[in-house]
């Protein structure tokens, strides 16, 4: 059971217990705070009942005491409500439901190992620096230090308690009828600050932080209903998971982010939050602005090996933990990601014909500018026009794509390709970059800016095209590896390409073939990698397993070029797989045909919530179902429904479209828009 808030989060047994040796815990900024929690009485662990989730961060575990000996059932309940938010806190209960007094000793083990995210996940914990264990009265407290660094836990026990470092006993006489309850509080320092829990009083989730800022979320977020129980189930859980994976500016607390995924990538991203965010623009796109507000702020600004640091770069990923050495500036970033920076400028482009302010806009066109700069100076390593990624260091990510595992970059024998590699989706989202900023350019009036990057983006779509396009398998190769060899893997990289505009019309067709074709399509989504490919393996995570975004993102791309049967089977199939996974899409699941299993088979240890995950059934909605189109500088608002049959009336409430709320609905190929603003015209075909 993971519970998040924040850059908080838990990872517990579904009794509550927070197993030692595991990759459970409490976790706060990167750190595990907790690594030990169990609660036993008289030395035997409760029976499990059931588990309640309530909120993204709170949950109630139920159970019951062991039988007495001679008895077939135990009389006392135990109701532990958790609540996870800059620490944790528990509420206990133990409730007599007897005709007699219950005599027992209620346990608590508690240990603090102040490991780093990625040990526990990857199960390589080690000690690091010196650790003590405390005890005062009903006090324990656990402090960690290392050089400058360090870390701390206070937990206080209930009053009457007996402690020993690591154990907390407490005698117990309950009477008929009648409970005994007690609150207990993690507390934790950050290098000697205390940081303030985010509950307190005896109502915590009514005077929490968290619960008014779930409540304002999703009294401003768009709101979407169908007359499918199964759709409004998957759009309301989106909603809340993506509610839960914001995140704040340290520097700007009224700026939200979103978070990669829970429990493993609670920290901001520049890939997966741009994409999420562009996802998401018909939810809220105030997530846009604060996302790429917060990656300006964290833009390159010099040149370094070990992080990848090059000015005008965007980061990869944010952390803050133990075993990573603090930047003052930043944190400790990564700037290994060779899409980030192009997708930055196309979130902007997105953002801009959304409606952002002018402000905004003024703030973050210098930061376009230098991304831009980057591309041309240090994306394209060789001058070919394309752009490459190489790692700096061994310590890098060998491969600095979406698909960034070890052997994600293969040729269709198998092969691993090897770097300088040039990926077809990069050139793409560089294509889209430059027709984002030549757009902008000619909103302003500025003609000559325009014309460079406009011609910038015509030569690099007619380079790929003549260089990626493989005539004979009919798809673009999956990217030219460090010989200029095209990677001819068939891939779902080819749907990224659709996305973004680069491939040509005459060769549309024979693209979506392969694309839609038995080879990627399961039923419930793309491939990754066909599996007519001598590396595919269903159960992987980049060669043949299906990511939610990634086919949302192909769908987005079907529906560019004008495929709309192919875009609305694909975008059933997703759905579809939400359903069978409760309303939650996971972050990718296997890649199994349809035929051969009824439901899809889950990818162990996937991330769940996940950010662009959450956010696929937005996107599937506003650019697939709806093709909602806003070009806000233009004055214009293109929207032409494309709605399956079997979802009814589509609902779409409270969309914030610059300043105004719009409301939306639609059956089949009939919609009605209501609240465009006076001055916008209403456009009932696709945009251009």
């Amino acid at each position: 059971m993971t519970l998040i808030e924040g850059t908080s989060f838990s990872i517990a047994s579904s009794d509550g217990d927070i197993e030692p040796g595991r990759v459970e815990g409490l976790f706060f900024e990167d750190t595990r705070f907790v690594s030990t929690w169990r609660l036993h009485l008289d030395q035997q662990r409760p029976q499990s009942l059931g588990l309640l989730p309530r909120h993204p961060f709170a949950a109630t575990f139920v159970s019951r005491g062991q039988p007495q000996s001679g008895e077939a059932d135990s009389t006392l309940l135990v109701l532990r409500d958790r609540y996870v938010g800059n620490g944790m806190r528990e509420d206990i209960t133990l409730q007599n439901l007897g005709r007699e007094a219950v005599s027992c000793t209620i346990g608590f083990e508690l240990d603090a190992d102040f490991a780093h995210l990625f040990e526990v996940k990857e199960n390589r914990v080690q000690d690091h620096g010196e650790r003590l264990i405390e005890v005062s009265g009903s006090l324990m407290r656990f402090t960690y230090r290392e050089g400058e660094i360090s870390r701390g836990l206070e937990v206080a026990f209930p009053e009457g308690s007996r402690l020993i470092p690591g154990l907390a006993l407490l005698d117990l006489v309950i009477l008929p009828s009648s409970a005994w309850r007690s609150t207990i509080e993690f507390r934790l320092k950050v290098n000697g600050e205390a940081i303030e829990l985010s509950y307190n009083g005896d109502n915590p989730e009514e005077r929490s932080t968290p619960v008014a800022q779930l409540l304002a979320w999703e009294r401003t977020a768009t709101r979407v209903r169908t007359d499918d129980r199964a759709l409004n189930a998957t759009f309301t859980q989106s909603e809340q998971d993506l509610g839960s994976l914001r995140i704040v500016d340290p520097e700007h607390p009224n700026r939200s982010v979103i978070a990669a995924g829970a429990p493993w990538f609670m920290t901001l991203f520049g890939r997966d939050s741009l994409i999420a965010s562009m996802m998401t623009l018909g939810l809220d796109p105030n997530l846009a602005t604060g996302t790429l507000l917060t990656l300006a702020r964290m833009q390159g600004e010099r040149i370094d090996e070990l992080s990848e640091e090059e000015p005008g770069k965007i980061l990869h990923e944010m952390r803050r933990g133990l075993t990573t050495a603090a930047d003052a500036r930043t944190g400790s970033i990564y700037y290994g990601s060779i899409d980030s920076t192009p997708l930055f400028v196309v979130a902007l482009g997105e953002l801009n014909r959304w409606g952002v302010g002018q402000d905004v806009l003024e703030e973050l066109l210098p930061h376009a500018d230098r991304a831009l700069a980057w591309i041309e100076e240090y994306g394209d390593r060789d001058r070919d026009g394309f752009v490459e990624y190489q790692r700096a260091t061994p310590r890098g990510l060998v491969n600095q794509g979406w698909k960034d595992s070890f052997d994600a970059v293969s040729f269709a024998d198998g092969t691993l390709a090897e770097t300088p590699i040039a990926l077809s989706e990069v050139q793409g989202y560089v294509y889209a970059a430059y027709i984002a900023r030549a757009e902008i350019a000619q909103r302003l009036g500025d003609i000559s800016v325009a014309q460079v990057y406009a011609s910038a983006g015509a030569h690099l779509k007619e380079s790929f095209n003549e260089t990626f396009w493989l005539e004979s398998e009919g798809y673009y190769a999956m990217g030219l590896d460090r010989e200029k060899r095209p990677i001819d893997s068939l891939t779902s990289n080819i749907g990224h390409c659709l996305w973004s505009g680069i491939v040509d019309e005459d060769k549309a067709h024979r693209t979506v073939e392969r694309l839609c074709g038995p080879e990627m399509f399961t039923g419930w989504g793309i491939r990754t990698l066909a599996n007519s490919m001598s590396r595919y393996n269903p159960v992987s995570y980049h060669n043949g397993s299906v990511w939610p975004h990634d086919s949302a993102i192909c769908a987005a791309g079907l529906t560019r070029y004008g495929f709309l049967e192919e875009a609305q089977t694909l975008a059933l199939g997703i759905f579809q797989a939400a359903e069978a996974f409760g309303g939650r899409l996971p972050e990718l699941f296997c890649g199994f045909d349809r035929d051969q299993f009824p439901m899809p088979i889950p990818y162990p240890a996937a991330c769940a919530p996940q950010a662009w995950a959450a956010a696929s059934p937005f996107s599937l909605l506003r650019t697939t179902l709806l093709r909602l189109e806003p070009s806000i500088p233009d004055r214009v608002v293109a929207c032409a429904a494309h709605i399956p049959e079997s979802f009814g009336r589509v609902s779409v409430e409270n969309l914030l479209l610059a300043s105004a709320r719009l409301s939306i609905e639609a059956v089949g190929n009939s919609v009605t828009v209501r609240g465009v603003p006076e001055g916008l015209r209403l456009v009932g075909a696709p945009a251009p």
